[in-house]
């Protein structure tokens, strides 16, 4: 059994990183109802925990070098935010994730195929699919080829 945090983290954490792709290298803001939806504060202001959970990814994002940001908007979103080098080479880099293959892609020029395999649009195949198994993969995928890079420039 998943834990649903956990998941919620890989689309939370795809979502934002599709966001910034998207906008790339214009910094932006990104709302955090945007990503996790709609959320009523209590009567005290406190915002739910799913809420600050999405919240908390914004953060995790930036002190793991995939995003930068300016500020934050209370707790309702990052401010002037923008992917590092880091995450835009993520996204931007081939992700060998099963495609489907038809008689249409055999038609298509090398360039186009290429393009398909990369991360993001991968990424956003499945969120647009709503796969949360493919979101996980992609992001993970995002996530731990960094930790490749790392070991190549240790052994330099």
């Amino acid at each position: 059994m998943s834990d649903i945090h956990i998941d919620d983290f890989y689309k939370d954490a795809g979502l934002i990183l599709s966001r910034l792709y998207a906008s790339f290298p214009r910094k932006t803001t990104i709302y955090v109802e945007d990503i996790s939806g709609v959320d009523i504060p209590d009567e005290f202001g406190i915002h739910s925990d799913r809420f600050l959970a999405c919240f908390s990814t914004m953060i995790w994002l930036q002190e793991t070098d995939y995003l930068c940001y300016e500020t934050t908007i209370r707790q309702e979103a990052i401010d002037q935010a923008v992917l590092t080098e880091k995450g835009f080479l993520g996204l931007s880099t081939s992700f060998t994730l099963p495609i489907e293959i038809d008689d249409t892609t055999s038609l298509l020029p090398p360039s186009v195929v290429a393009d398909s395999q990369t991360t993001i649009v991968q990424l956003r195949r499945a969120i647009k699919n709503h796969s949360s198994i493919e979101i996980k993969r992609c992001v993970h995928y995002i996530l731990n080829q960094n930790k490749g890079m790392l070991a190549a420039s240790t052994r330099d």
